[in-house]
């Protein structure tokens, strides 16, 4: 028996989304698009249960690339499911694993082994984080429940597997029955409340009572007393990454609507 004809039952029994029988009207596509899109904002601010406010998040440098939350069910965010299609595809690509992608039957097993290779990522992105100590269990939950901290440990990794299937089925639900591709939404949509938060969070930065948001900031920098160094000017009113964010974006748009004619004789 070869090795696709014994991953091919495997791929058969992976749990999937329905996909459509036949045209999805535009109202139901931002229905579902937009039901996803609440549902992830809501995973994005459900703690993990039992995790030690000294936890570390590793990735806290690269939250708008996984588009995950720190400390949350959306811990891992779409890590897996990029992880997992770039292995594939460089497995694919280097003949590693034979498949001709203008057969459907081989592009069927390719999204197949890409879903499995998901899971296999999640386990593999969350056990570190876990086991490595950056997610710490509370002692004080444990002592609550009667139970040891691996205990909680467990409880942890169960509750970041759980987020990393959700999002998985979330990315394919927007993909046969939404608008686009789920991954890139998830993108959009954890930049975009980092945006708001930055803008108009009033919630104090740790060890300081100065608020993250750039608009409480000046408010609250206004009524103590606004620096006069021009580096504290510019960094603490945050007037240096707003110019930035807005020059990059600007940028961004103009080199996207810039047209280049190329001859080619």
């Amino acid at each position: 028996m070869s090795f696709r004809e014994a991953l091919e039952p495997i791929l058969a029994r992976l749990p999937a989304v329905v996909s459509p029988e036949g045209h999805v009207h535009l109202k139901k596509k931002l229905t579902w698009t937009a039901g996803i899109l609440a549902l992830y904002f809501a995973l994005s601010n459900v703690p993990l249960f039992g995790m030690s406010p000294e936890s570390v998040d590793m990735f806290h440098m690269y939250r708008a690339f996984f588009a995950g939350q720190g400390g949350t069910l959306m811990l891992l965010g779409i890590g897996p499911i990029v992880t997992g299609s770039i292995i594939l595809q460089l497995l694919v690509g280097a003949k590693v694993i034979n498949l001709d992608m203008s057969d459907p039957h081989d592009q069927a097993l390719f999204q197949g082994a890409q879903k499995l290779l998901v899971f296999v990522m999640i386990i593999f992105e969350a056990l570190p984080q876990v086991l490595g100590g950056y997610i710490q269990p509370s002692e004080s939950v444990a002592a609550a429940l009667g139970v040891t901290p691996s205990t909680i440990v467990l409880l942890l990794f169960f509750q970041i597997c759980v987020g990393g299937v959700l999002i998985l089925f979330m990315d394919e639900i927007v993909s046969k029955w939404g608008i686009g591709s789920g991954v890139g939404l998830f993108i959009v949509a954890g930049i975009s409340q980092q945006i708001v938060t930055g803008l108009f969070s009033w919630i104090p930065e740790m060890g300081g009572n100065v608020p993250i948001g750039l608009l409480p900031r000046w408010v609250y920098l206004a009524q103590t007393g606004l620096p006069t160094d021009l580096t504290h000017i510019l960094i603490d009113t945050g007037i240096l990454a707003l110019v930035t964010t807005v020059t990059i974006f600007l940028f961004v748009v103009f080199v996207e609507s810039t047209r280049i004619e190329i001859p080619l004789a």
